[in-house]
């Protein structure tokens, strides 16, 4: 597998600003800034998807989530936070590297997020939820 650009942002073969690192984590700024305090945090193990790593430590990863989203919230007080996680192009993922975007939100700030409601009648929900075994 060819190494993604957080795998070597992890092996330091590109520079970054880092927030927070542990050995199964790191978190650092995202080049792309759509507001100051955009961090992304990714295992360091490199999977493509949330759905390739082990529960434990999606579980670990999503602390670390947590623990971002609080720090950045102290440091510049958004009016607003987005938690996004994408997975494949399809589902908005641009790098192929499971990620998790803390993203400090303000009023008119220009992201946005397209969200068509389909509104399906009861019986279809529930004909779904019949399909997911957990």
């Amino acid at each position: 597998m060819t190494p993604s650009v957080f795998t070597r942002i992890i092996r330091r073969e590109i520079p970054a600003a880092i927030v927070y690192e542990d050995d199964l984590v790191i978190a650092f700024m995202d080049a792309g800034q759509c507001n100051p305090g955009h961090v992304l945090v990714a295992p360091k193990q490199q999977v493509e998807t949330l759905l390739e790593l082990d529960e434990d430590v999606v579980a670990h990863l999503f602390r670390i989530v947590s623990r971002v989203a609080r720090a950045v919230q102290a440091a510049f007080e958004p009016a607003g936070m987005t938690l996004l996680q994408a997975n494949k192009p399809a589902g908005w993922q641009t790098v192929p590297h499971m990620h998790v975007h803390v993203l400090p939100r303000h009023e008119g700030d220009g992201v946005g997020l397209v969200w068509p409601r389909k509104d399906p009648p009861l019986e279809t929900l529930q004909a779904y939820a019949a399909r997911i075994h957990l």
